[in-house]
């Protein structure tokens, strides 16, 4: 089954929380998640929603909610712009473009905020809803992504290239992670 129709994480912050810096700067965003991710980060920092699906340790309760009352959420809080993020957002897209259809038609800005494990496919479905996205590249060393996160690199820069050529405004971002990703020859 699709997941639909719930949110696992609701919040009304700062667009620099996402963090969008380059997007404009000072504004609010509702952000809501999901449960689940193709990728296990042993750091993550949303654990509690994206490994909830195969993790029993990790307890994320689902609570029902309709695409409109998330709109309506923004238009009250006057906040121009809505995300869809805490777990991989690729992975429950459908979901998101039903928030974003009538988010878009009230004026608000949408973005993801991904991993970036993304086929072609996915952002030409995409494209139509999305205006930011926001890609986390945890890593430039494809035996890192393979090893520790469970994905290959090269779909996530793939993903980078495929953003741009699309016209989708794009901020990518490295948590530095010691030990995994933090030498000065692979941030530069």
């Amino acid at each position: 089954r699709v997941p639909f129709g719930y949110v696992a994480g609701l919040q009304l912050a700062p667009v620099e929380k996402k963090p969008f810096f380059h997007a404009l700067p000072g504004a609010k965003a509702v952000s809501f998640g999901m449960l689940g991710c193709d990728f296990h980060c042993g750091y993550c920092q949303n654990w509690i929603s994206s490994q909830t699906l195969r993790d029993d340790d990790s307890i994320a309760r689902p609570q029902r909610i309709k695409p409109g009352d998330l709109v309506e959420l923004a238009v009250r809080h006057r906040a121009p712009v809505m995300v869809s993020t805490y777990n991989e957002p690729l992975i429950t897209a459908d979901w998101a473009v039903k928030v974003f259809e009538p988010a878009r038609e009230r004026g608000i800005v949408c973005g993801f905020v991904s991993n970036g494990n993304a086929t072609p496919e996915a952002l030409d479905y995409l494209t139509p809803h999305l205006d930011m996205y926001k890609v986390d590249l945890k890593s430039f060393s494809d035996a890192t992504y393979r090893k520790t996160l469970g994905g290959p690199l090269k779909p996530v820069l793939e993903t980078i290239e495929g953003l741009k050529t699309r016209d989708i405004w794009v901020e990518i971002v490295t948590l530095v992670v010691p030990g995994l990703n933090d030498t000065v020859g692979e941030l530069k």
